[in-house]
């Protein structure tokens, strides 16, 4: 992917008498090395913040509902806290993807019960290791809900 910044791709799904399509058309995985699920067990768990110069992610909710946030990392060392987390809100009647470049921390909470995240990434499990930042879940801590 040629994307320079968090970005949502959108799908779409098409229904006839056998049932539905879910699709995203725009996703090009040709340089994909590895995939995960992530399933917390308990609704609003937090997984955050975890960064890389190098990875880059793609999140797909496929059950559920969750927020995928990213932020920028200006200092693998000690990053500002006054950088603003950009969020995304995916589930699962939605087709559409979550794209978090290198040099981005993410995060995600899980909104619905028995939600499922897909994780898709562009490094091997030991590359990935090798580049690997973690911060406290609160450090930009965004993870308010906001109920309307």
């Amino acid at each position: 992917m040629e994307l320079n910044s968090p970005s949502l791709i959108k799908g779409d799904s098409v229904y006839d008498q056998r049932g539905s399509l879910s699709f995203i058309n725009d996703l090009d995985l040709i340089n994909i090395k590895r995939f995960y699920i992530v399933e917390n067990n308990q609704k609003n768990f937090i997984r955050a913040w975890h960064a890389h110069k190098y990875e880059q992610k793609i999140f797909i909710c496929v059950q559920g509902g969750a927020q995928v946030s990213a932020v920028k990392i200006d200092d693998f060392n000690k990053p500002s806290k006054e950088k603003k987390p950009i969020n995304f809100f995916l589930n699962e009647k939605k087709m559409q993807c979550v794209f978090i470049p290198s040099g981005y921390a993410n995060g995600s909470m899980n909104l619905v019960e028995n939600t499922k995240l897909l994780i898709f990434s562009d490094s091997s499990l030991e590359e990935s290791i090798k580049d690997d930042y973690r911060f406290s879940y609160d450090y930009w801590d965004n993870w308010s809900i906001e109920f309307k």
